[in-house]
This record gives structure tokens, C-alpha cells and sequence, in this order.
């Protein structure tokens, strides 16, 4: 792999969440009250053990990160929706684009997707776009794109490069709740996605996925996209260090 690697500079925990926050509205006590809705939620539907553990690793993940992932490159191009229909019936998808279409949903449905995702809320105060699949007025799945520096920040922190003046964009922040996994609900939402990037004339989405996650390269597998290098993240107390280095799709293993 000859090519010489990439490294990112050392940052403190203050200004990577302080880079990550711009653009929020949101105060901590705010942000405590979301997550403490979040995990309540997660508590009533999937058991309180699920809810602890989830609370644990994210405190956890605050302290020590360590990861390697592949950073993809996909080209956008006119695709059949029909091969990527998700294998469960009566769902309804949206697009959102604010709070403020957020809050018009809320009232319209009596439900509030942003309390089983709190990320919701920051993500589209920044300029992220939601891509939300609902079966009856639950939310079962939602992918985001940042068509921005601001918007890419909540969508996926790793500081790996978009060239948004360049028509590129990136994708990311994809959750399906798990009892709706393995039924193509990722690959619907990415297709939705890439025909969203396509129509708003999106060259390049790029994304990162961890090396160990193979559900989700098969899913991404399924739209051919260029593995352009490999990212190492080491996250300590605060201080951050991510290592690009170029690959080819051969080098993968």
C-alpha cells in the first residue's frame, strides 16, 4: 500500500465537542432531558437491560474510542427502486428537512421520532436531512446526508474529507430498531438517499464504515462503491487521533 497515510492532528474533548455543537439551539439541560426521553423510550420497547447497556456504552465511548473503518466513495446514478424495495409491508417514507417539518409530523401523528432518536434534533438543526422509514406512526429506520461541513459534523464526526464545493456530500448516522433489522430496510433507505443526492445534483456521497461491521459493507456492496482508504480513529480522554491511509479494493481483507 506505498502511498503515504494521513494523519489528523491531536484535539481536545472540548474542541471537537464544541466543533461538533455548532448550529445545535441546544442547552445541556436540554440535551440531558432528550437522552433521558431517549433511554425511556428504549426502555419501554426494547427492556430496561438494553436501555442500561446502551447508557453504559455511551458513557464509555465518551472516555475510550478506538476503530478502524473503510471509507467509501459512491458515484450517484439512476437506479430501479424495485431492487431495493424493504421486505415489510404498509411502511410510509419521508423526508425531513428542520424541526420545524419535525414538529409539523409530531402534530399530524401524535408521535415524535426525535425522542427514540435524540441525534434527530442536533442533526437537523446543523442542515442534516432525515430519511425516515415509519411503520404506522413508529420509526423503524433513518439514515441522514450532509450537504454541508456544519452538517456533516452530527452526521458522522470522523474527520474524514468532503469536498462539498465539489458537488460531494456525505452520508451517514444510520439506526434501524432491531426488530426491523434484516429486512433491507438500510439498503431502501441508502437508495432514497443516493436518488435524493442525484436529483439535487450530487456527484460523490461519501461515508465511513467500521471494518468489523459487515451487515452494513454488504448493504453498501449492493451500490459498488470505491473503497479509497482506510481510517483509524484513537479517541483518549479527550484527545483524538485519526490516520488515513489509501487503499485499493484489492488490499481489502
Amino acid at each position: 500500500m506505498g502511498e503515504q497515510a494521513r494523519v489528523g492532528v491531536l484535539s481536545t474533548g472540548a474542541d471537537w465537542e464544541g466543533r461538533q455543537g455548532r448550529g445545535s439551539g441546544v442547552k445541556i439541560a436540554d440535551r440531558v432531558c432528550l437522552l433521558m426521553g431517549r433511554g425511556m423510550e428504549i426502555a419501554r420497547e426494547e427492556g430496561l437491560r438494553v436501555a442500561a447497556g446502551r447508557s453504559l456504552k455511551h458513557a464509555t465511548a465518551s472516555l475510550f474510542r478506538a476503530g478502524t473503518y473503510y471509507l467509501y466513495e459512491h458515484t450517484m446514478r439512476e437506479r430501479d427502486e424495485a431492487d431495493f424495495l424493504p421486505r415489510i409491508k404498509d411502511f410510509t417514507f419521508r423526508i425531513v428537512r428542520s424541526n420545524e417539518e419535525a414538529d409539523e409530523l409530531a402534530a399530524a401523528t401524535g408521535a415524535d421520532f426525535r425522542r427514540r432518536f435524540v441525534r434527530a434534533r442536533r442533526c437537523l438543526d446543523s442542515g442534516a436531512v432525515a430519511f425516515c422509514v415509519f411503520v404506522g406512526e413508529r420509526i423503524v429506520h433513518i439514515g441522514y446526508v450532509g450537504l454541508t461541513e456544519e452538517a456533516k459534523r452530527t452526521v458522522d464526526p470522523l474527520p474524514y474529507r468532503v469536498d462539498f464545493s465539489r458537488k460531494e456530500a456525505c452520508t451517514g448516522g444510520t439506526v434501524t430498531v432491531p426488530e426491523y433489522r434484516g429486512k433491507g430496510l438500510m439498503a431502501y433507505g441508502y437508495f432514497k438517499r443516493f436518488e435524493f443526492l442525484l436529483d439535487n445534483g450530487i456527484i460523490i456521497s461519501r461515508n465511513a464504515v467500521a471494518k468489523d461491521n459487515v451487515a452494513s459493507q454488504r448493504v453498501h456492496a449492493k451500490f459498488g462503491p470505491k473503497t479509497c482508504a482506510e481510517g483509524r480513529l484513537l479517541k483518549v480522554l479527550g484527545l483524538q487521533l485519526w490516520r488515513e491511509t489509501p487503499v485499493r479494493c484489492d488490499d481489502r481483507r
